[in-house]
């Protein structure tokens, strides 16, 4: 019978998350004690106010409001950080790793801003950093990541990270409803937040994405870098016109390597019904993973809540307590800064909703602006609205910077009523 180990961990924060946490340790403490020889246990919990009713009970004298008694008490082997947020977290992440201590977070913010800083801490001190809870929630994204595909000429990350907007465009999609309402409705289920700002301007998603980049192409890329648009400006039009056209909307985060540099950006895409992404509705995650040698693989599930979030959480508490026990660690790695490409130099197809007046020569000078910045018309279609028209193009590929000139060309015609939407167009290649 092999020996236990006992690994006594120190929790900063038992909101939903943590208290998930703390009954899934409990849960399956004799079952991990039997296959891994660890005996797992939150002893110090730090949270803002001990009064504060919580979701789950803690022995008396495990919760303290001073974060950083956690952090340095000598019988604390593990710290758990789920208090979310840039500070106090990074100076209390940073202060475990200094005592030797290896450290979980899921905060994905602070890693998209200050992830090469923590990531060198944790090397220096020769302890882990995990954080798989940090961008997907319970789908396994990170570890693969870094493991299975480390040798994976990985070329592109393509994902639906954030549960909100996707509950949001799938209720637009499948219930007809408008932007307003999907909104009210994911906040009355608690999928949205009082201030949705993060999730539907795209924040939330562009802090992941530059993690997935960091890690799957091994550059050191922050949120700052990542080119980003929200769904606020999506309307059920748009949706019905890319349903018809035999597409779905889904926010997206992407990342791929051209050549040298990275190219990260989030913001709505067309999807053609056929892939696999498209089919992810609710407020379900998924992630599309494209390398040279392995294909496509693509990794699908619950990217946000409690359990998910508390099941990925305990994998890389585990992990860390088994690397501590054998005298080992696994480095995240030493990244250069990354050189990212500009959202202007990139390309792809685009869906163009424009009302025009309804009068003989109209299309030709529309189609006259495309053309002269070498926009070339995929596919068109003309709906009469009385004394106005509405036309949707779908374009051939051309660069943000062709498209951003022709819709400045486009509001100066008098002809021109107004822009009603315009998406990227993806999938097919």
């Amino acid at each position: 019978m092999q020996p236990v180990h006992s690994i006594r961990v120190g929790l900063l924060g038992c909101g939903h998350v943590g208290s998930a946490l703390v009954d899934l340790v409990r849960h399956q403490r004799r079952t991990v004690g039997a296959r891994l020889g660890l005996d797992i246990e939150i002893t110090r919990v730090a949270v803002r106010s001990i009064a504060k009713e919580r979701a789950v009970e803690l022995e008396a004298g495990v919760l303290t409001t001073d974060a950083r008694s956690v952090t340095v008490d000598p019988d604390i082997d593990v710290v758990v950080e789920l208090i979310g947020g840039i500070e106090p977290a990074r100076e209390l992440v940073l202060s475990a790793l200094a005592e030797g201590k290896p450290v979980v977070t899921g905060n994905k913010e602070l890693l998209a801003n200050h992830g090469a800083e923590l990531y060198a801490a944790a090397a220096d001190a020769g302890v882990d950093l995990g954080f798989e809870a940090a961008v997907a929630g319970g789908i396994p994204l990170i570890r693969p990541l870094r493991e299975s595909l480390v040798g994976e000429p990985v070329t592109r990350v393509m994902g639906i990270v954030n549960g909100t907007t996707n509950y949001i465009l799938s209720q637009m999609t499948e219930s007809g409803v408008d932007y307003a309402s999907a909104l009210a409705e994911a906040q009355s289920l608690g999928y949205a937040e009082r201030d949705p700002t993060a999730d539907v301007e795209g924040f939330d998603a562009a802090a992941k994405a530059a993690v997935i980049a960091t890690i799957a192409f091994g550059v050191d890329v922050v949120a700052g870098d990542v080119y980003h648009e929200g769904i606020a400006d999506i309307t059920s039009t748009d949706i019905d016109f890319a349903h018809r056209l035999g597409y779905v909307v889904k926010l997206l985060a992407i990342v791929e390597r051209r050549g040298e540099a990275v190219a990260v950006r989030v913001h709505p895409t067309m999807l053609p019904m056929a892939h696999p992404l498209a089919s992810v509705r609710d407020s379900f995650n998924a992630v599309f993973i494209e390398g040279d040698a392995v294909g496509e693989l693509m990794l699908y599930g619950r990217g946000a809540g409690g359990p998910p979030t508390a099941s990925a959480t305990f994998g890389d508490l585990l992990d860390a307590a088994r690397n501590l026990v054998d005298g080992t660690s696994r480095a995240v790695g030493s990244f250069e800064r990354a050189q990212i490409v500009p959202i202007d130099d990139l390309e792809s197809d685009f869906y163009l909703n424009v009302d025009v007046t309804d009068r003989p020569g109209v299309l030709a000078e529309v189609a006259g602006v495309l053309g002269a910045h070498g926009v070339s018309i995929g596919s068109m279609e003309q709906i009469g609205l009385g004394e106005r028209a509405r036309i949707i193009f779908i374009t051939h590929r051309a660069s943000e910077r062709a498209l951003q000139a022709t819709l400045r060309d486009l509001r100066q015609l008098d002809s021109v009523g107004q822009i009603n939407g315009v998406l990227r167009v993806i999938g097919d290649d």
